[in-house]
């Protein structure tokens, strides 16, 4: 039989360090749990860019960017770069919006995984610049985050909305061509030439005479003014009238 005194002691140690150890046992799991989750978290991280635009020197994106940042946030993405173009229409194509450019320009070099936007009219108000830059970023798989639209890509609804809009541009570009080559071929029926007009007879002797002299195509199209490839056609002229051409 155990002695009384020293089993309440040994019951009073136990009544002590047990609840430490399986204490320090949770905290140190704990924190290994949490270093684990972060590692995981900034190796998946993506790197988010935030473009902001208003059209007037009055107006701010302060709001703009307030409301990014926190959805940037939430989604743990990494906000890389801001490109702002202040009092900028977007009207405008990509060449009249500096940061817009740079965007642009940064999203080939792949130094960032998602744009994110307030609305999709801050991209731009003319739809075909805006499918042309939906479509290269689907070509360099850069997804596309928009505030007001809720249009996320990266979530699976996200990736179907942003195949439809490759399909609506490649649609677009179909019926563009089918539109050019329905008016070439209308030129045609009315007689009307295609392609630069005809070299005055002339000109074209003088062109010849200065071939034939020695001096090159392209000196010969800047002293008369011309495009370098409409220098063959004097030439094509005479061969086709049994002209001597010079070699």
């Amino acid at each position: 039989m155990l002695d009384v005194p020293v089993t309440a002691v040994v019951l009073q140690a136990y009544a002590k360090t047990l609840p430490k150890c399986r204490l320090e046992s949770a905290i140190n799991s704990m924190l290994a749990h949490r270093i684990l989750a972060r590692s995981r978290r900034d190796e998946a991280m993506k790197r988010a860019a935030i473009y902001l635009r208003v059209s007037t020197q009055d107006q701010t994106t302060v709001n703009q960017e307030h409301e990014l940042r926190q959805a940037a946030e939430r989604a743990n993405w990494q906000v890389a770069r801001v490109y702002k173009d202040h009092g900028i229409s977007g009207a405008k194509g990509r060449n009249g919006r500096p940061a817009f450019d740079t965007l642009c320009r940064d999203a080939t070099k792949r130094q960032f995984d998602v744009v994110m936007a307030w609305n999709v009219d801050r991209l731009g108000r003319s739809l075909k610049d805006l499918v042309a830059f939906l479509s290269e970023l689907h070509a360099l798989g850069i997804d596309l985050f928009l505030h007001q639209q809720g249009l996320d890509t990266t979530t699976p609804a996200g990736k179907a909305m942003f195949q439809m809009l490759g399909v609506f541009a490649e649609f677009e570009r179909s019926i563009i061509q089918e539109r050019v080559r329905a008016g070439l071929q209308r030129a045609k029926r009315e007689g009307k030439r295609l392609g630069r007009p005809p070299i005055a007879d002339k000109l074209a002797e003088r062109i010849r005479a200065a071939v034939a002299g020695g001096l090159s195509v392209r000196k010969t199209a800047t002293k008369f003014d011309v495009n370098p490839s409409s220098i063959a056609r004097p030439f094509d002229d005479a061969e086709d009238a049994n002209v001597a051409v010079p070699a």
